[in-house]
């Protein structure tokens, strides 16, 4: 079997755990909208293909488990709307097909933190961390193209090419600090979420770079200073929510 499709139904009971054991061949498991509590399935299979895993709108608890690290052909993870409780599992950053990861509303929480994986989520494309109970600053190294490392007494410095984010929410969390420089480096992202949190400081001049970017949500931080001119200049920006922050000056114009 390949595919395991239950979605969109009223089933109810906990998750089987011998799901874990059809993985040798199956590729996709979708088990989204139903009733389903307890915990996720705790084991997989050696060499397994699953690509596919959505959990989305249950009612699961619990953590995130560690087997899923042997799913290397993993490409989409997505345990949103449930109740899992959890701090981030960043060792999920050596999967290195995954292109999307979805955690959002649940109860995650905690600092993000270092990973020691030098260049973590190297395929990902989407990260949708909202509405869960993450603190302080945000993740910077996921979102360097570059990385200092110290080996035997020398500084190395790691460069990877990293244009494949295209959406990245991490709304309404209790992220602290300043917004990184080197967000603007993404340029393939489409969307931006950064709303609902604790951000100070200015909006990154860097965020120019942003050619892309079709919406960006800065609302309800405590964002400060003026809104950089060189915003007008992102042609394919159709969403600008800026609201409810500290900045002043004047609405920048276009050409």
């Amino acid at each position: 079997m390949e595919i395991l499709d239950f979605s969109h139904n009223n089933l109810s009971g906990m998750l089987p755990h011998c799901l874990g054991n059809f993985s040798g061949d199956l590729s996709v498991l979708n088990v989204r909208r139903n009733q389903l509590h307890g915990i996720i399935p705790q084991t997989f299979l050696n060499g397994n293909s699953i690509r596919t895993l959505d959990f989305n709108s249950n009612q699961l608890e619990g953590l995130v488990p560690r087997s899923l690290i042997i799913c290397k052909e993993l490409e989409v993870l997505d345990l949103g709307n449930n109740k899992i409780n959890c701090t981030f599992p960043h060792w999920l950053g050596a999967l290195p097909k995954l292109q999307v990861l979805v955690l959002r509303s649940n109860h995650f929480h905690g600092h993000i933190g270092f990973s020691k994986i030098i260049f973590p989520f190297m395929s990902l494309r989407i990260i949708d961390l909202a509405h869960n109970d993450f603190e302080g600053d945000l993740p910077e190294m996921y979102f360097k193209n570059s990385m200092m490392v110290t080996i035997k007494g020398l500084d190395l410095e790691f460069v990877k090419i990293i244009n494949t984010f295209t959406t990245i929410d991490l709304s309404s969390n209790k992220f602290q600090g300043e917004i990184p420089e080197c967000i603007g480096n993404l340029n393939s992202l489409r969307g931006l979420n950064l709303s609902h949190n604790d951000l100070r400081g200015h909006i990154p001049l860097s965020f120019r770079n942003l050619k892309m970017l079709e919406s960006l949500d800065l609302s309800s931080n405590k964002l400060s200073g003026q809104i950089p001119q060189e915003l007008t200049s992102l042609t394919f920006l159709s969403v600008l929510n800026l609201s409810q922050n500290h900045l002043i000056g004047f609405i920048p114009q276009g050409n």
